[in-house]
């Protein structure tokens, strides 16, 4: 097809939008304040009253500022909550920048062995170029977290605090992403020359060179730290030269990264089946990426079990939508743009999925739900976004944004049903890097 626009047509649509005298009322609003201010709806505020049936122990929030390190930061949370339950101390803090920095490593890593890999297929090849776009960045998946956490161990935040590189990662994702792709077009040119012992030489090489680079801008990680700490009773807590992996078996130990599943509803696929995505792994050797899709209520209940537990729960979702950051509020009915233009701009979940407009954009801690005869009523969110946001940095979020709009929770298996632990436990379809999931 092939029509090209008339003047008669532009004619039409101005008479269309200029028959209606409410439309020019609408837009000046919209002009003025912007369309999702003009389209706020603040009677939202009257049904997400924050009293919630099941809620964890909750204080200060933390802050991911400009990174996109909310899954190491949701991951880490939730660890938190567990040791705060242990160890009766709810603000204790694990470093994200240690996990951050191994990310770096790790990722490089994997990285430098896909050009290899992939070297025989063209530069512009779909999986070569999914790659060189995902080099230096942040995003990630729980896995990917459990990943670090296995390998590396956790330390407290003091150990290794903040930096500027850590809070707002622009510069330094700019750099490894220049450098890791002109390691590419070098690691591929001597693995298509057959150049084996050189193409190992270099892969190190250039493996120094981004530790170099990371370390410059982080610092390097601690190799012992001493632990101390006051809890909320203020006793004094003090246990000196531990390491990052003799700190988590002592005091996380019944951890077991293994004993999470993630499900994932993803109504584009097929339920009751599991998948992987090693496009995203970070750590060779540790866990790979791997879901359970299935329906929405098997999700919910999960979550539900595991917050009744006493446990936070991991959650992927996309909170661009829908959402208010000064009130923190999630709410399907928050911006109603249908009524401002008159248009319906409504898609399911599986065909926002199928046009890329669903997607993972963020990860959160879910540390309550509000549940009455079944029916559950809303959500408590611990975001990362500071205290700024939402109250003190929690978010509330109802029901129907949770069905509509998260699309992973991070869950024990003691909440599965045999079946679907046979699932996560079995064979599962590769997934391609420009999935809908990825």
């Amino acid at each position: 097809m092939n029509h090209e626009l008339t003047l008669q047509e532009l004619a039409d649509f101005s008479a269309a939008f200029n028959e209606n005298p409410q439309n020019q009322i609408i837009a000046r609003a919209a002009k003025r304040s912007g369309v999702l201010e003009a389209a706020y709806n603040p009677n939202v505020a009257s049904q997400l009253t924050r009293v919630f049936s099941t809620e964890l122990p909750t204080d200060e929030v933390s802050n991911q500022k400009h990174s996109g390190r909310c899954w190491l930061f949701a991951t880490l949370n939730v660890l938190r909550h567990t040791f705060g339950k242990k160890y009766h101390v709810k603000n204790f803090e694990f470093s994200q920048a240690y996990s951050f920095f191994w990310d770096k490593i790790e990722r490089a890593n994997m990285f430098y062995d896909k050009m290899i890999d992939l070297a025989d297929k063209p530069i512009n090849d779909r999986e070569v170029r999914a790659y060189l776009d995902f080099a230096g960045g942040d995003g990630g998946q729980f896995h990917m977290a459990a990943s670090l956490v296995a390998k590396y161990g956790v330390v407290p935040t003091y150990a290794m605090p903040e930096s500027f590189n850590t809070n707002d990662t622009t510069g330094l994702a700019q750099a490894l992403a220049d450098k890791e792709r002109k390691d590419a077009l070098l690691l591929r040119k001597l693995q298509v020359a057959g150049k084996t012992a050189e193409v190992e030489q270099t892969r190190k090489a250039c493996l120094s060179e981004v530790y170099r680079i990371v370390a410059t801008a982080v610092g390097e990680p601690p190799k012992q730290f001493d632990l101390e700490y006051r809890d909320d009773d203020k006793n004094y807590h003090l246990d000196k030269q531990l390491t990052p992996n003799q700190f988590l078996q002592k005091y996380l130990g019944d951890v077991d990264f293994n004993d999470y599943v993630v499900l994932t509803n993803a109504p584009d696929h097929d339920y009751q089946k599991a998948y992987t995505l090693p496009f995203e792994d970070n750590v060779r050797g540790q866990y790979g990426i791997k879901f359970v899709n299935v329906p929405m209520d098997v999700l919910t209940a999960a979550a539900i079990k595991q917050l009744e537990a006493g446990e936070a729960v991991w959650f992927g979702n996309d909170v661009l939508r829908q959402m208010d950051r000064k009130t923190g509020y999630l709410d399907t009915n928050l911006y109603q743009l249908n009524d401002l233009f008159g248009v319906d701009l409504d898609l399911s979940k599986a065909d926002r999925l199928r046009t890329g407009m669903g997607e993972v954009s963020h990860a959160m801690a879910l540390v309550g739900v509000d549940v009455d005869r079944g029916e559950v009523r809303q959500w408590k969110v611990e975001n990362s976004w500071g205290n700024k946001s939402g109250k003190a940095g929690y978010f509330v979020m109802n029901h129907a944004w949770f069905e509509n709009y998260v699309y992973e929770v991070a869950v024990r298996k003691e909440f599965l049903t045999a079946a679907q632990i046979k699932l996560a436990e079995g064979p599962a379809t590769e997934l391609l890097p420009w999935d809908s999931l990825a």
